[in-house]
């Protein structure tokens, strides 16, 4: 009688088990903190000091202060009032001037050539005339935003107007729809990404604008709050005012973004691969 003697190979272990990779986020976290500790040991030990910049322990307990005092939210609640004020009185401005001058002829002729004059005109050099005009209260510092805000939404929105495509307006004038109709269900939803593009532009725009027009006379907001803080040399308060510049930018960008995915989910764009 023959016997047969099976033998098992094993397979390796790896093969087996599953490899454990470390998650995307936990690696994007690696390098801010290996700067961090890196910032916190050069200022420790002095070879950065404080009068450079703050270390980050430092830092940290000055937010803690500022937060639990409330002064953080005070400043930060008049901050987010004259960016908010600014940017919608800009925005409106310039959808309405757009919608204007991109759906007549006749408006861009009127329109387009004193607002490509008025883009030229850096912001800033308004500032003096704008004080003689109307002092320097809060008027001045919202009108200064609206300047700078207008102008990103108009060219945007403009350009987006005049670059549907022929095809689709062509085939609307077939169907019988009105001018009406075809501006509602062609010309703005085409147009619509570059309104957004531009909305983007302009919420940037608005937080650097914020950041000037709060040095001018004021005593109370974020860049207030800098500035006052750059005359006792207090790195750590300048250092907290321009991480909440950052972080809020950040959030409303995140806000708009997510508008524009659910606005245009009927609209297919590439994703990245």
């Amino acid at each position: 009688m023959t016997h047969t003697t099976t033998i098992k190979v094993s397979k390796p272990a790896h093969r087996l088990a599953k490899r454990w990779t470390a998650p995307d986020a936990l690696l994007r976290l690696l390098s801010p903190l290996a700067i961090l500790l890196i910032w916190e040991i050069t200022s420790r030990t002095g070879l950065v000091p404080a009068r450079v910049i703050a270390a980050p322990s430092e830092i940290g307990s000055t937010l803690w202060e500022l937060i639990s005092s409330g002064e953080l939210l005070r400043h930060l609640l008049v901050s987010l009032q004259r960016a908010v004020t600014g940017l919608t009185i800009g925005v409106a401005i310039g959808v309405a001037v757009a919608l204007f001058t991109g759906l007549s002829r006749r408006g861009e002729i009127a329109l387009d050539s004193p607002m490509q004059m008025l883009r030229t005109i850096p912001s800033l050099a308004l500032v003096p005339l704008f004080i003689l005009w109307f002092g320097i209260g809060e008027f001045t510092k919202v009108a200064l935003i609206v300047m700078g805000t207008t102008f990103p939404i108009y060219l945007n929105l403009f350009a987006g107007i005049r670059n549907v495509d022929p095809k689709l307006v062509e085939a609307a004038h077939t169907l019988g729809l009105s001018r009406r109709e075809l501006i509602w269900h062609v010309i703005l939803p085409g147009a619509l990404p570059s309104f957004f593009v531009g909305l983007r532009y302009s919420l940037g725009i608005s937080w650097l604008a914020l950041v000037f027009v709060e040095q001018i006379n004021t005593t109370a907001g974020i860049g207030y709050l800098a500035s006052d803080a750059r005359d006792f040399m207090r790195t750590d308060v300048i250092v907290i005012c321009l991480l909440i510049y950052s972080v809020l930018g950040l959030l409303i960008d995140g806000l708009i973004r997510t508008l524009e995915r659910l606005a245009l989910a009927w609209r297919p764009s590439f994703v990245g691969t």
